[in-house]
């Protein structure tokens, strides 16, 4: 359509009534002819934006039908609308996000980032074929699991290995297979409980295990153990308290001594470390975190322990220990439902080689970096950002300031490790329009193209500078930080904040915000 063919479209001087202005919405192929919805259509395609044209129009004369409804029509407006749908619908649901929360393996967020190596394995695997489960030298039938079971083996000490697709689901494998249908002695202390209330009894429960509790909440001793054993006794079971400390008048029994108590009466005994570091903790300077090999080198049958946590690798569940328990647990019918696709083999295989091979994984492995990263040099990023800042909205102060980060996901819960933050704080005169302005800018930050995650604390919004490395990021928030600007500060110097949209849906329903000038909401 020519664009002159708009004029009388988009002049809204002419009252009319609602049936009226139902009439004159555009059709589809001429709101597809405006000039802007043309120019969205070669980015986009055809088919997407036509989408984006009738949700426009049907949703317009939904709303067109209600009482009080505008009886004048701007067909630029819709074009605008159009322009925001296509930004909707072509956003990906999983995005890039800056964490600065402070946690740095976030379960919400992913859990640890990926090593160069891994991903650039992942990408070969993806695109091409692998030989999976298929052996090369024989030309027959192979295991997939021998991709990373020798590196394991040697990592860890143990006889032999396998893997599926997270730690819940080698938990639920191991015990399974060594101790169905019989009961399975724990200390009642680490009756754990992971995000989103899936706890060890429920775990044990769908294994197919009874629970027997042994000992009390805060002390456990070996004589608990051996008077527990019976005739349906299957397994004995530590879990690694990983998400929680327990302290004050306590006692535990000793893994050497679990497995001494369980290999007298001939029953395997599996140890559950969670997190499952594969380097000295303490040589880097952080909290001491046990290894597989410790589990190993104590007695255990088995250790289970995650892949994306203190690992640093892709999600997955990592059951290692004596080649017999082993065996059992491969040929359980749950072991295929559980296992690992290509993908995550082959960043998995990439992440333990860097163990192996590297002379300084804490540098390799991007989850080590982070938590090791130097506090000077947390600090002296904080200092090159608040400049560019600390006055970027009116009526927010924005200071640098001391902070603690924490590992994540279940991984030394009561450990910190000392950072710095930019810290936002509203200055409105009255408490509940600060935490209503606070409340916006939280919502504001997570909007962005590129959403940053924050925690709120004391009246403030913290955003914790550990997880933030390198000059390129930097550039990346600072741009992000600009757009927060432009949104909350219109052409004509008022201020703004957009209801959730995205930039390119802006004109859709932009509401001023008065809290922003500290006047009531």
């Amino acid at each position: 359509m020519d664009p002159r063919d708009w004029k009388g479209m988009t002049d809204p001087g002419m009252d009319m009534t609602t049936m009226d202005v139902r009439r004159s919405l555009p059709a589809v192929d001429a709101l597809l002819g405006h000039p802007d919805v043309q120019e969205a259509r070669q980015r986009y395609g055809h088919r997407l934006t036509r989408r984006a044209v009738r949700q426009v129009l049907n949703e317009t004369r939904r709303d067109l039908a209600q009482p009080a409804s505008p009886t004048t029509l701007d067909v630029n407006d819709l074009a605008r609308l159009v322009l925001g749908h296509l930004a909707e619908l072509a956003r990906p649901a999983s995005r890039a996000v800056f964490n600065l929360t402070g946690t740095v393996i976030h379960t919400n967020l992913g859990r640890s980032p990926l090593a160069e190596a891994a991903i650039e394995a992942m990408t070969q695997a993806a695109r091409h074929p692998v030989a999976l489960e298929y052996d090369l030298d024989s030309g027959s039938r192979g295991d997939r699991d021998r991709l990373v079971e020798s590196l394991l083996c040697e990592l860890t000490g143990a006889e032999a290995a396998t893997v599926v697709n997270n730690n819940a689901g080698a938990v639920l494998l191991a015990l399974g297979a060594l101790g169905g249908g019989r009961e399975a002695l724990i200390s009642r202390g680490e009756l754990i409980e992971i995000g989103g209330a899936f706890r060890m009894p429920d775990i044990m429960a769908a294994a197919g295990c009874r629970l027997r509790e042994v000992g009390a909440t805060n002390r456990t001793h070996a004589r608990d153990f051996e008077q527990a054993i019976g005739e349906q006794t299957g397994l004995i079971v530590k879990a690694h308290t990983s998400n929680y400390a327990i302290t004050g008048f306590t006692s535990s029994v000793p893994e050497t001594r679990l497995a001494e108590i369980a290999h007298t009466h001939g029953l395997p005994f599996l140890i559950d470390l969670g997190s499952g570091a594969l380097t000295d903790f303490a040589a880097l300077d952080l909290p001491y975190e046990a290894q597989p090999s410790d589990a190993i080198g104590a007695g255990a049958d088995v250790v289970t322990f995650s892949g994306d946590k203190l690992l640093g690798g892709p999600q997955a569940g990592i059951i290692v220990g004596r080649h017999a328990a082993i065996e059992a647990i491969k040929r359980h019918p749950l072991k295929r439902a559980l296992r690992l696709d290509k993908l995550t083999l082959a960043g998995l295989e990439a992440t333990l080689r860097l163990y192996r091979d590297s002379d300084a994984p804490q540098h390799d492995i991007p989850t080590l970096a982070l938590l090791t990263r130097p506090e000077a040099d947390i600090a002296a990023t904080g200092e090159r950002l608040l400049p560019q800042v600390q006055d970027l909205l009116a009526n927010v102060t924005v200071t640098l300031e001391p902070c603690s980060s924490q590992l994540g996901s279940g991984s030394l819960p009561v450990d910190r490790l000392p950072s710095r933050a930019l810290v936002w704080r509203p200055q409105d005169n009255q408490r509940r329009l600060r935490e209503h302005h606070l409340r916006r800018l939280e919502a504001a930050l997570r909007d962005l193209p590129r959403p940053i995650i924050g925690r709120l604390s004391d009246g403030a919004l913290h955003l914790d500078l550990r997880c933030l490395v390198g000059a390129e990021e930097e550039k990346i928030f600072l741009d992000q930080l600009q757009e927060l600007q432009r949104r909350y500060t219109a052409s004509d110097g008022s201020k703004r904040a957009i209801d959730g949209r995205s930039a390119a849906g802006e004109a859709e329903n932009i509401v001023a915000i008065s809290v922003m000038q500290g006047s009531t909401p």
